[in-house]
């Protein structure tokens, strides 16, 4: 009789959020990311000119923000120090302990907000790619600003060349400016504490990390107020496209887990073949010639009286 299953009963991929699973994801993503960075150097001259395009559209606008506040920054050590440890180390703890978070606490929300993230921050380095920026620190003299970062990197571990420790800033893009991804993942992590956070510290905590982020950058002299608006809009799209790439990667992963099961269930239905050199098992035999050997001593014994015809006589009690 043919086997069916109960309805409700088949079954399903096993879709559980798996943490060895996402952390090489993310280690891989982010290696990606920083290789890219630093491949997407281009040419010097031209990252200087797309500098003070930019400065020159801000000025002409009248949105220049980072003149004053960098003068702000480098004038009052209270201020700037905080602010070049704001800018060196909280990029790359919050964003993961906002990630962790979700993983832990959110999690039927979580695949949805690190698919995001990452479209995100792979247009972003297209953005780098394609539009080399030299940061208003790098600028000559003339235009107005100090490198923060410099000034006080007896304060902490950075040296001369952006956030990278002293004698790494070779291991880093210093005109990889535009957009600005500090102020893209800072704005991701407020909307998933807006979104998700229950109390009212994590309120404050989403409109104010993004929102200090975005100062420190000008005041540091890191970041254009455009590469700050342009890290928005990165965003903005990763968002609209999210969706899409889920659904890319899902139908990637379904193809390969009907790959998998196609495959188990044609080894498990695969029979093995035994070769006997030409030797066949009679009845009763699980090996060939067992009987024979079994006897070779003597004469088979005579068969039972079940095994004898209708005709023959029973035996005598």
């Amino acid at each position: 009789m043919p086997l069916t299953e109960t309805p409700g009963t088949e079954a399903v991929p096993d879709t559980r959020l798996r943490w060895w699973t996402e952390l090489p994801l993310i280690v891989l993503v982010y290696a990606c990311y920083s290789a890219g960075r630093l491949l997407a150097r281009g040419d010097v001259s031209g990252a200087v000119d797309h500098g003070l395009a930019i400065l020159k559209v801000e000025k002409f606008l009248h949105i220049n923000a980072e003149h004053p506040l960098n003068r702000l920054f480098t004038s009052e050590a209270w201020i700037g120090v905080p602010a070049d440890f704001w800018y060196a180390s909280l990029h790359y703890l919050v964003t993961p302990a906002v990630l962790i978070w979700l993983f832990r606490s959110r999690s039927a929300h979580y695949r949805a907000a690190r698919t995001w993230l990452m479209t995100s921050t792979f247009m972003g380095l297209i953005g780098f790619t394609l539009l080399p920026t030299c940061p208003p620190r790098l600028l000559s003299a003339g235009h107005g600003f100090v490198d923060t970062m410099a000034q006080y990197s007896s304060y902490g571990w950075w040296g001369g060349e952006a956030s990278a420790p002293r004698g790494m800033g070779g291991m880093t893009n210093q005109y990889a400016a535009m957009p600005s991804l500090h102020v893209g993942w800072a704005l991701w992590c407020g909307v998933m504490l807006w979104r998700y956070g229950t109390t009212r510290t994590t309120r404050v905590a989403a409109v104010a990390y993004p929102l200090i982020t975005t100062i420190v950058v000008m005041g540091t002299a890191n970041h254009y107020f455009l590469d700050a608006v342009a890290g928005a809009v990165v965003m903005g799209l990763g968002f609209l496209l999210a969706p899409y790439v889920s659904r890319v990667a899902e139908r990637a992963a379904a193809g390969v887990r009907a790959r998998i099961t196609t495959v188990s269930a044609a080894s498990r239905d695969a029979e093995p073949s035994i070769v006997s050199a030409g030797c066949q098992t009679s009845a009763g035999e699980h090996i060939p010639r067992q009987r024979e050997s079994r006897f070779a001593g003597g004469a088979e014994p005579s068969a039972a009286p079940t095994d004898a015809g209708d005709g023959a006589p029973a035996a005598a009690r």
